[in-house]
């Protein structure tokens, strides 16, 4: 199967991993549990692979279209934190259950967002150009943002050394090694090489990492459903929302139609597998933390297969433009 053959079809392994983990999970509890202590290597991995895809050396592109980078800076850190907030107040308040919406719903996704565009005919370039500036903005934004809204618990559980440890690990090392194959590739030819066989990395392992966190998480997801089963109706409500929002943030930037549906995909996808290891490293007070990160997964995945329906066809179409000032980007 060629790279792309298998990058097109990768909805469908996502379901089928989801499906397998979801399996073991159930028929076999304890087994799932003890998958979780493969899913920080499997991950490390992962993140590797898609660090290593994300064009950080032409971090400029994503300042090329300013407009469509006005728009995805306020959706994803002015209007969506504001959503949050305002629904976390509907959540039990419960430190972990919180801290598990805040994680997740707080860093927009940067892996699979790209796919779910192009599958709903939005500007996937655009989108990917943006990554690098996603990254570094959710990077340096969410502790802040767990400050405001959970104060001094949250920079406890933040100085935590198993926390540190875990997002020096899986994110800055991951992360530092993506830079140098970069640079690598830039200047010699077995550097090039090496990120082609890197770009086989992401789909595989993103879809073993939802089996492994599927099938661990489940019993715990059990374990907790009476508290748990409350983020369910606000992540719904979350993605049932986020494309309204995003669509009158498109208009009042002037967002031509693809790029329109970009900002929406990019607001509404958010970016659990990157935080699902910092949970993973919470002491075991806040168990139920990755828990409600898996859940959120869940609701995720089927919200996407909805999305790349109804925007283009409903929410965001071709005839429904932003006005005449729309402008191409």
């Amino acid at each position: 199967m060629s790279r792309e053959r298998l990058e097109e079809n990768q909805i469908w392994l996502y379901v089928a991993a989801l499906a397998v983990g979801a399996g073991l999970g159930l028929w076999r509890p304890a087994f799932g549990a003890r998958l979780e202590s493969a899913i920080t290597s499997v991950l490390a991995v992962l993140l590797y692979g898609m660090f290593a895809q994300i064009p950080f050396l032409h971090l400029r592109e994503a300042f090329a279209n300013r407009r469509f980078t006005a728009a995805l800076l306020t959706v994803n850190f002015i209007v969506v934190p504001v959503l949050v907030w305002l629904l976390s107040r509907l959540l039990p308040q419960s430190p972990p259950l919180l801290l598990g919406v805040y994680l997740v719903l707080l860093t927009p996704c940067i892996d699979y967002v790209i796919i779910f565009t192009h599958l709903g005919r939005g500007n996937a370039r655009l989108v990917l150009a943006s990554t690098p500036l996603l990254l570094l903005a959710q990077m340096l934004l969410l502790p802040v943002y767990l400050w405001l809204f959970m104060g001094d618990e949250a920079a406890r559980v933040m100085s935590a050394d198993p926390f540190l440890q875990a997002f020096f690990l899986l994110i800055v090392l991951p992360l530092g090694l993506a830079l140098t194959t970069e640079f690598w590739a830039k200047r010699r030819r077995s550097g090039a090489l090496w990120l082609e066989v890197t770009a086989w990395i992401p789909v595989p392992f993103m879809a073993l990492t939802l089996l492994l966190a599927v099938a661990s998480q489940l019993g715990r997801i059990g374990e907790h459903l009476s508290l748990v089963v409350h983020v369910i109706p606000i992540y719904i409500a979350f993605m049932a929302v986020m494309p309204v929002l995003s669509r009158l943030v498109a208009c009042a930037f002037r967002l031509d139609t693809q790029a329109g549906r970009a900002l929406i995909f990019s607001s509404g996808t958010r970016n659990s597998l990157v935080v699902l290891p910092l949970a993973l490293a919470l002491p075991d007070t806040w168990v139920v933390v990755p828990a409600v990160i898996v859940t959120q997964t869940l609701v995720e995945l089927v919200g996407e297969l909805i999305y790349i329906r109804v925007v283009p066809s409903v929410v965001f179409r071709e005839a429904r433009r932003c006005g005449a000032a729309s402008v191409k980007s």
